[in-house]
This record gives C-alpha cells, structure tokens and sequence, in this order.
C-alpha cells in the first residue's frame, strides 16, 4: 500500500470505529507492557474498542505515527479524536478525564471506577 492508502485505511478505521486504539498485538494478547496498560484500562471501564495491531503491518506502524504526529505506540482515539498513549491515557483515566471524555461523547463505561 502507498502511504495515501495507508492513510485512507486508517482515517476509515478511526471514522467507523468509537474507540480504536493502535497497539502492538491485541487486546487479547498486547506485546508490550504500555499497550497491556492501555488494553488494562479500556477493559476495566467496560468499553468496547477495536484494535489494530501495528505489529502486522509495517505501513501502518509507521502510518499512524506520521497520520497523529505522535511517535510512540500504543494510540488510543475515541469519536474520531486522539486521545494520547499510554502515559497520558493513563493520567487521564487516573484522574477521571478519561470517563469524562467517554461520558461527554456518549459511550457508555464502568466511570464509578477511578484505578485499574
């Protein structure tokens, strides 16, 4: 794929998907400890979420840094909007904003809980 389709793909994914989070391996088996944290965090607020694994894919590891500007993996997006990897994912959540955000965009989520 050229980097315009892997662009394509990926703003696909992200318009058709409520929470997408980019990560390396899968929800059911991440291959690295910041995308289990953010795996951790999703699955303890009960959301549903699609996730790409980069590690499949060299264009699109190499995509989504270019597409969000941000260097690292994992990438959560929630509605379309980047929410940040793993370490502000987590202050987010930590701190309640994380909820807020699910709450404010409507999807539904265990938000009484505050730690994983």
């Amino acid at each position: 794929m050229t980097d315009q389709d892997v662009n394509d793909w990926i703003t696909k994914k992200i318009a058709n998907n409520d929470i997408v989070l980019f990560m390396k391996g899968t929800k059911a088996m991440p291959q690295c400890g910041f995308s289990m944290q953010v795996t951790q965090i999703l699955n303890h607020l009960g959301v549903d979420y699609e996730d790409i694994n980069v590690l499949e894919d060299m264009g699109v590891r190499e995509g989504i840094k270019s597409f969000s500007k941000w260097p690292t993996i994992p990438q959560l997006y929630i509605k379309g909007e980047f929410v940040g990897g793993c370490d502000i994912v987590r202050e987010m959540f930590q701190a309640g904003e994380l909820q807020d955000i699910l709450k404010d965009k409507g999807i539904a989520n265990n938000s009484d809980t505050r730690t994983a």
